[in-house]
């Protein structure tokens, strides 16, 4: 017996499973996501295993070290010449986004003790960490990071 929310799992004539809900509206969100959009972004390397993030945040990640163009969001390659300066342009991303923060707490004039500290739930530095990694270990060896490939 399948406990929870889930109801049953309906096996579509394609290659993914559907899981029926209970909540319409999360069927459509489980859904939607099945026409052709692209859901996560995986980056290979020779140096490292491979990193998977989701949508938003890759996108996120792609744009600040310069690659948010749409024919590099969809599939790309970070050379090893290139790495030092996206490793720059992630940690300083990460240095303005604190400071937004810490701006909009001392502006709540609440110490930060508030529930809603103005920050997303988890921060650019927690998302962007495994990225820098990968980038400082790909650097050191001289080995590309590739991603839609």
């Amino acid at each position: 017996m399948i406990r929870g929310n889930l109801k049953r799992i309906i096996l579509s004539h394609s290659t993914h499973a559907t899981f029926a809900a209970p909540n319409a509206q999360l069927e459509r969100a489980s859904h939607s996501r099945y026409a052709g959009e692209t859901m996560i972004y995986k980056f290979k390397s020779k140096a490292t295993g491979d990193l998977i993030m989701l949508e938003d945040n890759g996108r996120v990640i792609l744009t600040i070290i310069g690659k948010g163009d749409p024919q590099t969001l969809k599939q790309g390659i970070v050379q090893p010449p290139e790495m030092p300066a996206a490793i720059a342009a992630l940690q300083q991303a990460v240095i303005e986004e604190e400071a937004r923060v810490q701006r909009k707490v001392d502006a709540a004039g609440d110490g930060g003790r508030s529930s809603a500290s103005g920050g997303p739930a988890i921060s650019l530095r927690q998302r962007s960490l495994p990225f820098i990694r990968m980038l400082e270990r790909c650097h050191a060896e001289n080995k590309e990071i590739v991603w839609g490939v």
